[in-house]
């Protein structure tokens, strides 16, 4: 299939192209920008006149609920939910049931993914069996069935000496180690500790939760060599830390996600289950100083935390609920206004969401290395077109996803969005479209 996009904003943060021009995409590549081999002649012309062309958008963190919890998500549902917001390529953590631990499960993961041809899927491997924090995995085995890092998912590891052994068999092979920064005993409480946590009669996650994990890490990192990537900070503190260890040179990169960069402890209101999240949404001066960070490059990338949550699990006392939300179709949305909040330019917002993120997965994604998250000739057609100043209404029945939940979503006029995406291309295949 060729295809040639015509008339739009082109912009590859990258390598910092902004104009407005053509794309040319033949045989799963970009053959063409600003300019169109003579030879070629399309079989479908995009105008994209109004809207910008965009790579792909790369998520570091979205949960599919396959295999084990279908009920929540399946895999069709959750990549045409991933597609439907522009996200070309993701990562998926291991808390599946059972478990990433085994390459035979990873193998068959991918397997259904590319068979469905609407998302790169990149997962992530089991640090230890079962999520257990006793045994360590085979890294060498699931790395070669596919796996681009190891994560305990939300399971911290209790025993320091397994995480110090897991650390040093990853840095002895180079792979990154993914680890949410939360102390497992104070990691307990279902809020933020805090005013309105005590108003509510909620068990709360004091900050320190994060630091004290914060300091264990970046103790084994300068003793094992390890690099690591630091999932979902949520406190202005553990950005303090963080920005330290960046500036003693440790290998180290982190994320935030949609939530806690927009949303603060006073969005609970009266017990609303749609705002029980994990980490837990935090004061405002967190939530301003991850916004900071991100703006600066302390924290590398923005993800969608996308955890769907079957109703069942959701409409329940708060303390009760199940934490999560959906968020691959607003991790666009929740990104343009980020960027539009603290006065950022349009291609340096993208690169949170393209660039970026590739550059924390580095020589995992193999061939795709050197143009995933861009737009360049000669590399994989990952596009994404959308219409930054159409707004549209974040409701239930406005997603894709199986999981309707999200604290975004109004049952009635929905909250209203900017960029709306019209088309996602992977390898040069419309993997969505708006009609």
């Amino acid at each position: 299939m060729k295809i040639l996009i015509k008339n739009g904003r082109v912009i590859d943060p990258a390598s910092g192209r902004d104009e407005v021009t053509d794309v040319a995409i033949a045989a799963g590549r970009i053959v063409g920008i600003g300019r169109t081999p003579t030879d070629f002649h399309p079989n479908r012309t995009l105008d994209a006149k109004g809207c910008v062309v965009a790579p792909g958008l790369v998520d570091l963190a979205a949960r599919l609920r396959e295999p084990g919890q279908e009920q929540k998500g399946m895999l069709e549902s959750e990549l045409n939910a991933a597609a439907a917001g522009g996200v070309t390529s993701l990562v998926c953590p291991p808390d599946t049931d059972p478990a990433l631990d085994e390459p035979g499960l990873v193998e068959m993961l991918k397997f259904r993914a590319r068979k469905l041809s609407l998302c790169r899927l990149f997962p992530l491997g089991a640090l230890t069996r079962g999520l257990k924090g006793e045994t360590l995995t085979e890294m060498v085995e699931l790395t070669e069935a596919g796996c681009v890092g190891f994560s305990q998912a939300e399971v911290a590891v209790r025993d320091t000496l397994v995480l110090q052994r897991a650390m040093l068999y990853a840095a002895t092979y180079g792979y990154t180690v993914w680890l949410r920064p939360q102390d497992y005993w104070l990691g307990k409480g279902v809020a933020a500790s805090g005013g309105v946590a005590t108003r509510m009669g909620l068990s709360g996650v004091p900050v320190a939760a994060e630091t004290i994990a914060l300091h264990t890490i970046f103790e084994l990192m300068r003793s094992t060599g390890a690099r690591v990537h630091l999932c979902r900070l949520s406190s202005a503190a553990g950005v303090e830390l963080l920005r330290r260890a960046k500036a003693e040179g440790l290998p180290v990169t982190a994320d935030v996600s949609i939530n806690s960069l927009h949303l603060t402890e006073i969005d609970i209101g009266y017990f609303n289950p749609a705002m029980r999240l994990t980490p837990p949404l935090r004061q405002g001066r967190d939530r301003d100083a991850l916004r900071a960070a991100l703006a600066d490059g302390t924290i590398d990338a923005l993800v969608s935390d996308h955890t769907p949550v079957e109703g069942d699990a959701k409409t329940l006392p708060f303390a009760e609920a199940e934490p999560g939300a959906t968020g691959l179709e607003l991790l666009l949305s929740m990104a343009l206004k980020w960027g539009a909040d603290v006065g950022l330019s349009l291609p340096a917002t993208l690169a949170r969401v393209t660039s970026e993120p590739v550059r924390v997965l580095g020589d995992a994604l193999g061939s795709l290395s050197s143009s995933a998250g861009r737009l360049v000739e000669g590399g994989v057609a990952d596009v994404c077109v959308f219409d930054p100043d159409a707004l549209w209404p974040v409701t239930p029945d406005a997603l894709l996803s199986q999981g309707k939940y999200t604290p975004f979503a109004f049952a009635d006029t929905g909250m209203a969005l900017p960029g709306r995406v019209r088309t996602t291309l992977v390898a040069g295949t419309v993997a969505h479209e708006t009609r």
